[in-house]
């Protein structure tokens, strides 16, 4: 293996997925009661019902990047023992995780100048963040090149498409991503916001429902319209504690296309804090976001 592929844990991977790809994670922070915890720790998982709980009762859960000296930890053995290495981030407009990454890669290169590291900002987050993670561990088994892979990624993120929905605006707007007139109007008519990861890799509203079941269905009417070559995919569905409304969206989709497999998963903490519970987002290759 001449190169080695990192993520973070927005990616919201699960460790199946990390060992059957090979992929490596670097776990992003949250703090809770005044005590700090990894956001992924393959040992020692975060117990995720616990957590959606305090988030129910809507304690306040902090999140914390990863800093540049520990992207210098954790790449530092590989680079030492001459593997270059791809590094794909949560948004750059999410988090000032890519910028602490950047700042990394420039330490390591004074360092070892003969190393590639390539850092690049995914504009994305959670499983779509996940998803192309994945892609480029495939185009590695494939025998591609930390370069051409890069390239794939950098050519390709702005077609890999991030749509959700949340029960509760209460989250993004206590994180400062809705202002409080939509907070307080959705409450009383029961508005669901649809959302998206925008060009700029920013979290934007695209149109708005009323009531769950709706705002699930335009999820899913989203995938089927937007898709491209679905029996060649493969689709990643990441929910806020709400597996059956996320197995509902799975089937509604399921119901008019084909697709390779359908991953689904939690939501991680980092992320979850900040979307808050019953958060359903949906993510796959479309020609443009």
């Amino acid at each position: 293996m001449s190169y080695v592929i990192y993520t973070d844990s927005s990616a919201n991977l699960t460790n199946e997925i990390i060992e059957q790809y090979g992929i490596k994670v670097i776990p992003l922070v949250f703090l809770s009661g005044g005590k700090e915890y990894l956001g992924f720790d393959k040992d020692n998982p975060v117990d995720l019902l616990p957590f959606y709980k305090m988030l129910r009762k809507k304690e306040l859960i902090t999140t914390s990047c990863v800093n540049d000296n520990d992207f210098v930890n954790a790449f530092g053995q590989d680079i030492k023992e001459g593997k270059d290495i791809i590094y794909l981030s949560i948004s750059s407009n999410l988090s000032a995780t890519y910028s602490n990454a950047l700042k990394a890669v420039s330490l390591l290169k004074n360092g070892y100048p003969q190393r590639k590291i390539i850092a690049v900002d995914s504009l994305g987050a959670s499983m779509g963040q996940g998803l192309m993670a994945m892609y480029a561990a495939k185009m590695q088994k494939e025998g591609k090149t930390i370069d051409e892979t890069a390239d794939w990624l950098e050519n390709n993120k702005l077609k890999l498409c991030h749509y959700f929905t949340v029960d509760n605006l209460f989250y993004l707007f206590r994180g400062g991503r809705v202002k409080a007139t939509s907070y307080l109007l959705a409450n009383i008519i029961n508005i669901k916001p649809i959302m998206h990861a925008d060009d700029n890799g920013k979290l934007v509203a695209i149109g708005k429902v009323v009531g769950r079941n709706k705002s699930i269905s335009v999820l899913a009417q989203k995938t089927i319209e937007n898709i491209v070559n679905p029996n060649e995919q493969i689709i990643c569905i990441a929910h806020g504690d709400c597996i059956d409304d996320a197995m509902s969206l799975r089937d509604k989709i399921l119901s008019q296309i084909q697709v390779k497999d359908c991953i689904i998963n939690y939501l991680d903490p980092v992320i979850g804090a900040h979307s808050g519970p019953d958060t359903l987002a949906v993510f796959f290759l479309g020609t443009k976001r």
